[in-house]
């Protein structure tokens, strides 16, 4: 089955604050999927 979404290795840092860290992830479609996390963590980045 082909890929909705495909992330590899995706970095983001607010100055010298990193909000996400080498994340890698895929979906495949109809598939729910979410991100669980503390406040503060960088889901929403």
């Amino acid at each position: 089955m082909a890929l909705m979404i495909e992330v590899g290795e995706l970095t983001k840092t607010y100055g010298s604050t990193k909000a996400v860290d080498d994340l890698t992830f895929s979906v495949k479609p109809g598939i729910v999927t979410g991100f669980l996390g503390p406040n503060g963590a960088g889901k929403s980045t």
